[in-house]
């Protein structure tokens, strides 16, 4: 099957993370994928798969949003008239041409998938203002113009369902993880920290990923000098947090790490996994450190919390990180063969539900359905 893949290479993102994870396994299932993305001058990521590339032209690009430029349209249909794939997935960028892309693959003949990325709050909460409310807003009616739609969750279907959304158009389909690459093992991260615990987070750097609500709790638990606490990933808060909370109080920060074994090594090291986002999807850096046995903590948003659910983390209120963290980061440090037991669970529940090799054979079964069923005109659809 040949997919012509339109997504994204840069800058570093889950968005980035599950377009490189799933078109390299596609390639390995013996598909053709050709990516399509926005140009960049930049070298390419490591671990990007070899396929054919088209590059797209842009105005701006963001770890939230891309502006392309007014011809990125016809590049697209050009290209793809071109390359004459099988099927269309869009790991959908929050780009102006999201919304032509329905238009342009009824044009050209061909079915089309997305995976709807845009993160929200919890169970029965109301969508927030800013980029969340927006998207939504901005999606609900388009997306019925798509074949297929991926969301990681039965809650974002749900959610979806009641801004209107087919819920027959859309699958739910989990972000999944390489078991293997991402797995227990030996690491000297530890020694390089001279710590006996590390707590780590790995992501962004921005309000949505509530990191201060991690710092300030970290700071009143005063976990002493054997613990460190470990930030990874850079962003556009990290200049008005790291000043105020830095090597004094146990924080190493880290920026970006762009050598995914050496992220890797980190999870190795490290003993307790913490995520507080205010919103997210299904978070592959959480299933991440779930696969490398580490003991996870994280807010019910999004999907997360379902991922935890049963005993194989431990689900916090978004709304009360600073206070549930200050209880439970002293636990953490002192009960050594809690947070094993509740490592290995996470790396059970993983092999469980979220492998990689189940994501593509769900992907692959989506495909199929979508290439067997008749096509409806968009003048058609609901």
């Amino acid at each position: 099957m040949h997919i012509a893949w339109l997504g994204k290479k840069s800058p570093f993102c889950g968005n980035v993370t599950y377009s490189r994870e799933i078109t390299n396994a596609l390639l390995d299932r013996g598909h053709q994928v050709s990516f399509l993305h926005f140009a960049t001058d930049e070298s390419d990521p490591e671990n990007w798969p070899e396929c054919q590339e088209v590059s797209l032209p842009f105005l701006y690009k963001s770890q939230v949003y891309t502006i392309p430029t007014p011809k990125s349209g016809k590049v697209l249909m050009d290209s793809l008239r071109e390359l004459k794939p099988d099927l269309v997935h869009a790991s959908l960028t929050l780009s102006p041409l999201d919304f032509l892309l329905p238009e342009i693959c009824e044009e050209l003949g061909l079915p089309l998938v997305a995976t709807f990325h845009t993160p929200y709050a919890r169970k029965g909460a109301k969508l927030k203002s800013g980029t969340q409310l927006l998207a939504y807003q901005l999606y609900a009616p388009f997306l019925a113009n798509y074949d297929r739609v991926i969301v990681f969750s039965e809650i974002q279907r749900e959610l979806l369902a009641k801004m209107s959304v087919p819920p027959a158009q859309v699958a739910v389909i989990p972000n999944g993880v390489d078991e293997q690459k991402y797995s227990p093992g030996p690491s000297q991260f530890k020694s390089e920290l001279q710590a006996e615990r590390i707590f780590v987070y790995q992501g962004r750097i921005a309000v949505e990923k509530n990191v201060e609500a991690l710092l300030k709790a970290w700071h009143k638990a005063k976990m002493g000098p054997d613990c460190k606490l470990v930030i990874v990933g850079d962003g556009p808060a990290r200049s008005s947090l790291e000043p105020f909370y830095d090597s004094e109080y146990g924080i190493v920060w880290l920026g970006f790490v762009a050598d995914e074994q050496r992220r890797i090594e980190i999870l190795r090291g490290s003993d307790v996994f913490i995520l507080p986002s205010l919103v997210e999807g299904l978070s592959l850096s959480l299933l991440e450190g779930m696969a490398c046995g580490l003991a996870c903590i994280a807010t019910d948003v999004g999907a997360d919390g379902e991922v935890l659910q049963g005993q194989a983390g431990v689900i916090v209120n978004p709304q009360r990180v600073v206070t549930e963290l200050q209880t439970l980061l002293p636990l953490m440090r002192e009960h050594t063969e809690f947070t094993a037991r509740l490592g290995q669970k996470a790396r059970q529940r993983i092999l469980e539900r979220y492998t990689l090799s189940r994501n593509i054979t769900q992907l692959e079964k989506l495909y199929t359905q979508v290439l067997q069923q008749p096509r409806l005109q968009l003048s058609r659809r609901v």
